[in-house]
Formats: structure tokens, C-alpha cells, sequence
């Protein structure tokens, strides 16, 4: 067991990916000898060889296309983009080729490759640096979307993606890399499947579902509902493609009441797949609609605004104050 920051677990997690398989290769911008911009390859170009971490020009469309050679070549290529709203250029290679091509040659081709992408906001950074695209990818048929929320998750998750025959999008919430926790590595890769959800905490009153940044502001709150005899189950989705359905629902059915909280926009969001899978999963169940507190439906704002912007302790308790039928910013009374 080690104590490490969410960046640590992640690099350790693919250090012992590249031990276990020397197919394994990391491709990035600066993430060699620079170690990346928030250190998360610090050291594995010095200990593998540049032939396995490889910088990369500044051209994410050619990181992408790269790494579809290599896995035709039976390679796990690890893509970092290393900024969320930098990988647009890459779009179209992970749409139109990467998410495609088991399925257009019958099984025939496999695309292991696992693409990092540090996303969403909190760091006070410039344009292009803060965003949350993840829905983009979720939507598209082909391709796993997961998000870790703590180091232990990171460390197991980014070995679990590597391992898998499929493409899989593994976004890094970047405000958390300095989190610290206990990480035990020996974990087997099935200890925990990468595709369910976990209860991070129980509760009875309602359901507050989050992933990767918003997970541990969903706990905050959930400690700052008990002070007002609110018990609330919090739901840590860890994959957001395909979604656990099957333990949001079971915790709606006893709670009655959900909320959903993520930082990218409201509008066709995962917000909104998860209210409506769940309001017809659970519609007799439900004692209130689903909420969901999101970004706002504006592009991401200067880093002086993005404390407004954000989802907070605050806006999130006002949505378990309107599902519950409480005084809200909303009704002023209780419903």
C-alpha cells in the first residue's frame, strides 16, 4: 500500500501496464523527457526508452492516426491529449477510424488503445484548457468512456483500460491531480470491473450521482446534507459509457429521488441520458423529478468567472433541497 497523489497513481498504473506488456507504448506531446505538462509520464521514458514513450509533434490527428498503426501492428498504443479542448484535431480519426474498425471488419481488427485526456475546470487556466467534452465520445457507438474520481480508481482503471481489446477514452479529472490517498497496486485487473459504478456513500433520502472532479464535491455535500438530517446516497459512475444503469436504479428505487451533477453543459448531456434512462427505469418510484446541476450552456468562461461556472456545494444542495420538496433558490418555499 502507497500513499499517492491521483498524477502518481496514474503513472504507476502505466508503469506497471509497460512492465506486464512490452507491447505497451505511450505516445504524447512533451510526455518524455518533459514528463508531460502535469508530470503524469514523469520517468517512464528514462526507464523504458524512447522507442516506448515517444514525443510527439504538436498534431493530435497524427497521435491518433499513429496509434491505429500500431494497434493493426498488435501494439496498445496510450495516446495523452494534453489538454481537454485539444483534442478536436483528433476528432475525426477517433469517430471515423478508431470507434469503426472492429466493427467494419467483422472482429476481424482490434483497437486497444486507451486515449488520456485531462478535462474539466478549477486550475484558472486560459481557453481550450478547462473543458469537459466527454458526452462527444459517450454518444459515439464503439468506444468505452470512463472517468476515475480518486487514486486508487486511477491506478486500477488506466490499467484496466490498457488491458482492454476495446478504444477506451480515460478522462483525467485535472483539478484532482494533487489529491492524495492510499493506493494498493497488487490489485487484480477484476477486482473491480471497469465498467460499474460504486457507492461512494450510502444514504436513504436521495441519490446524488457524479463522476471523476464533481465526485468528491457530491461527498462534501452529502456531509453538509446530514447536518440537515438528509441522508444522501452518492453514486460515483466511473463509466460513462456504457453506464452502470443497473446500480443507479437500484439506489432511485430506494431513495425515490435523484440528482445528477457533472461540470460540462446541461443541454444533451450525460445528465440528461442518466434522468431519462432512469425515469423510465424507475418512474413509480420517483417521488420527484430527476435534477441535474451542470455548466451552463455557454462555452467555458475566463478562469476570473469559472467559480460561477462550476457546479458547487451550494448549487448541488439546492437541487437536493428541490427534489426533496424543500425551500429552494427556485420555489422560495417547499413544494
Amino acid at each position: 500500500m502507497s500513499t499517492l497523489t491521483l498524477s502518481k497513481a496514474i503513472n504507476s498504473g502505466l508503469r506497471r501496464a509497460m512492465d506486464d506488456d512490452p507491447k505497451v507504448v505511450l505516445l504524447g506531446e512533451d510526455i518524455g523527457k518533459l514528463g508531460g505538462v502535469f508530470r503524469v509520464t514523469d520517468g517512464l521514458q528514462k526507464d523504458f526508452g524512447a522507442h516506448r514513450v515517444i514525443d510527439t509533434p504538436l498534431a493530435e490527428a497524427g497521435i491518433i492516426g499513429t496509434a491505429v498503426g500500431l494497434a493493426y501492428r498488435g501494439y496498445r498504443p496510450v495516446c495523452e491529449i494534453q489538454f481537454d479542448g485539444f483534442i478536436y484535431p483528433g476528432f475525426d480519426q477517433i469517430v471515423s477510424q478508431v470507434a469503426k474498425l472492429h466493427y467494419r471488419t467483422r472482429g476481424a481488427v482490434k483497437m486497444p488503445i486507451t486515449i488520456r485526456v485531462p478535462f474539466g475546470g478549477g486550475i484558472g487556466a486560459v481557453e481550450h484548457h478547462s473543458e469537459s467534452p466527454e458526452a462527444y465520445f459517450a454518444h459515439t457507438a464503439g468506444l468505452r468512456v470512463i472517468s476515475c474520481s480518486n487514486p486508487q480508481d486511477a491506478h486500477l482503471m488506466i490499467r484496466q483500460a490498457i488491458a482492454c481489446d476495446d478504444p477506451v477514452l480515460f478522462f483525467e479529472p485535472k483539478r484532482r491531480y494533487w489529491t492524495k490517498a492510499d493506493v494498493d497496486e497488487s490489485l487484480a485487473l477484476d477486482s473491480f470491473p471497469m465498467g460499474s459504478a460504486r457507492i461512494a456513500a450510502a444514504g436513504t433520502d436521495a441519490t446524488l450521482v457524479a463522476y471523476g472532479p464533481l465526485v468528491q464535491t457530491a461527498l462534501d455535500a452529502a456531509t453538509a446534507a446530514a447536518d440537515e438530517g438528509i441522508s444522501l446516497e452518492v453514486i460515483d459512475l466511473r463509466s460513462l459509457s456504457p453506464i452502470d444503469f443497473d446500480t443507479v436504479e437500484a439506489s432511485v428505487r430506494r431513495t425515490g429521488r435523484l440528482v445528477v451533477t457533472h461540470e460540462a453543459q446541461q443541454s444533451f448531456g450525460i445528465g440528461a441520458e442518466i434522468a431519462a434512462s432512469i425515469t423510465e427505469r424507475c418512474f413509480y418510484h420517483l417521488e420527484a423529478a430527476p435534477e441535474r446541476v451542470t455548466g451552463f450552456d455557454v462555452p467555458y468562461p475566463p478562469a476570473k468567472l469559472e467559480e460561477h461556472y462550476l457546479p458547487d456545494l451550494d448549487r448541488i444542495l439546492d437541487a437536493v433541497d428541490r427534489v426533496m420538496g424543500r425551500p429552494n433558490s427556485l420555489s422560495g418555499q417547499g413544494l
